[in-house]
C-alpha cells in the first residue's frame, strides 16, 4: 500500500495514553479508517489481553485486518469442527 503523509490533532490526554500503550499511531490510524471504509466488517467484543494483542499486532507490525483475516479465517474452521464434533457426540447419545 503507498502511504501519503497527513497531520493530525488530537488530544493532549489521548496522546499520553497513546505513548504509555507503546502503541504506533500512524499504525493504528490506517486500521481504524479501513475499518470504517469497508463495506465487510464485523464486531468482536474480546478479553482486554485479546484486545491488547490485537492492538499490538497492528500498531507495531504494519499488519492489517487483511494480514489477519486468513488466520481467522483457520480458526473459525477449526471452532465449526469442534461444534460438529460436539454435536454428533450429543446425537449419537441419545
Amino acid at each position: 500500500m503507498k502511504t501519503k503523509r497527513i497531520s493530525l490533532m488530537i488530544g493532549e490526554d489521548q496522546h499520553e495514553r497513546l505513548l504509555q500503550s507503546g502503541a504506533n499511531v500512524s499504525g493504528l490510524i490506517r486500521d481504524l479508517i479501513e475499518d470504517h471504509l469497508s463495506d465487510h466488517k464485523i464486531t468482536l467484543a474480546v478479553s482486554e489481553e485479546t484486545a491488547d494483542i490485537y492492538n499490538r499486532i497492528v500498531s507495531n507490525t504494519g499488519s492489517t485486518d487483511e494480514d489477519i483475516e486468513p488466520y481467522l479465517k483457520r480458526s473459525l474452521k477449526e471452532m465449526l469442527g469442534d461444534r460438529i464434533k460436539a454435536m454428533t457426540k450429543l446425537h449419537k447419545s441419545l
